[in-house]
Order: structure tokens, then C-alpha cells, then sequence
């Protein structure tokens, strides 16, 4: 068992915390991608507009924005440590301002 005074755990617990971060980053891009993928999609072909229904990749995208924002926030709150909280709070506060951006968007 390791000692928590350790420096090596603190350590660990950034990198960790920081991984989690790049995949909340990842989450986001991804539905971003999505979601405006779709939006490209009904613009080059609005005769298919009712066969793409551009609500579904809307949906997908922002699960995936709301996902990876809830990852952001859920490893600031396991994994504290002094820069990782507020790198990680500031990718959640970007994916709920993304977030928002969808829902003004519709």
C-alpha cells in the first residue's frame, strides 16, 4: 500500500486526472463533429431533408458534448489536484457553453 504523503500518488493522481481530461476533450470534439457533420449533410442536400432528419445527429452530437462535459466535472471531483481542477472546470464550463450554442442554433 502506498503512503498518500508520497509525491509519486499526488503525481499520479495528475496524470490520471489529465487523461480524463483529454477524453472529456475528445467527447466534446466528437459530438461537435457530429452535430455539425449533420447540419453539412442538410445543407448540401436539402431534398433529402426529410430521409436525414438532421434532429438525429443533433441528439448524438450533444450527448456527446453533455458526455464528455459530465467527464470533465466527475474527474475534477475524484481526481483533485491544484491545475488539473481548474483545467478540467473549464472543460465542463466549455461544454455546457457548447451545449447551449446547440440549443441557439436550432
Amino acid at each position: 500500500m502506498s503512503d498518500l504523503n508520497d509525491p509519486r500518488v499526488f503525481f499520479a493522481a495528475g496524470r490520471t486526472l489529465f487523461a480524463w481530461n483529454r477524453t472529456s476533450l475528445v467527447l466534446m470534439a466528437f459530438g461537435f463533429a457530429i452535430e455539425w457533420f449533420g447540419l453539412f449533410v442538410h445543407i448540401l442536400l436539402p431534398e433529402y431533408d426529410a430521409l436525414l432528419q438532421r434532429g438525429l445527429s443533433f441528439r448524438t452530437g450533444l450527448i456527446f458534448v453533455l458526455s464528455g462535459a459530465f467527464v470533465a466535472a466527475y474527474s475534477t471531483v475524484r481526481y483533485r489536484t491544484d491545475p488539473g481542477v481548474i483545467s478540467n472546470l473549464i472543460v465542463a464550463i466549455l461544454g455546457i457553453v457548447l451545449t447551449v450554442y446547440f440549443f441557439r442554433g436550432v
